[in-house]
């Protein structure tokens, strides 16, 4: 099949004007010259018997100045937000392939081993991990003894389980003697995409999720 050359260049052009013309509604010097134009034939047309007053052409003429500065500063914020969300998306793609931890109780395993993370409020003279499956099914249990307060991980020997290990989930019960704290549990998963979105760093996890840059709670 031949393309005819004419047709093309006539589309390219086409497409060139268009991308070259400025929005009349927001280009300031489009809005300056609208601007002239109405004073130049307000001046023409005014009563000779009661001319413009000179403070009142002086005050039209800084209006016309503010409302150009400011439209010529939301240009060059839009400008400065479309830059810093280029400049966020590839910060992002630096995080790619490395593990976070963010709020969840899902468990992550690789290559046998299954990876999990919780934070405690105060110190705990003992702290245990249950494995669950989706249906809430005991698997197994990680005895971690004593911890201190703050974030921790804990790993799972997953070679022994011969199920699904994709919906895996876990349950932290802490006690400091009889009275039992309050745990946050913490899911790991690998960074595998990063984007934008209204201005925030948006990251795809391994596990499925997607979350603000603000949701981690550490790297691994």
């Amino acid at each position: 099949m031949i393309f005819s050359s004419t047709s093309a260049t006539s589309s390219t052009a086409s497409t060139s004007t268009t991308t070259s013309t400025a929005n009349p509604n927001t280009d300031p010097a489009a809005a300056q010259d609208r601007f002239l134009k109405l004073l130049v034939a307000q001046l023409n047309n005014q009563d000779p018997m009661n001319p413009l007053d000179n403070a009142q052409m002086t005050s039209q003429m800084a209006q016309i100045n503010t409302v150009t500065g400011i439209q010529q500063l939301n240009q060059t914020m839009a400008s400065m937000a479309a830059q810093f969300n280029s400049l966020q998306v590839m910060q992002g793609t630096a995080l790619v392939g490395r593990s976070v931890m963010t709020e969840g109780n899902s468990v992550s395993v690789t290559e046998s081993t299954g990876k999990g993370g919780f934070e405690l409020p105060s110190a705990a003279t003992g702290v245990k991990v249950e494995i669950l499956t989706a249906g809430g099914q005991l698997v197994d249990t990680v005895d971690l003894g004593a911890q201190t307060a703050g974030r921790h991980t804990f790993d799972w020997d997953a070679s022994k389980y011969t199920g699904n290990t994709s919906g895996l989930q876990f349950r932290v019960t802490a006690v400091n003697g009889s009275t039992k704290l309050d745990s946050t549990a913490l899911s790991v998963a690998k960074v595998t995409a990063a984007g934008a979105e209204d201005g925030q760093l948006v990251l795809s996890l391994s596990n499925g999720k997607t979350i603000n840059y603000s949701q981690i709670k550490a790297m691994l």
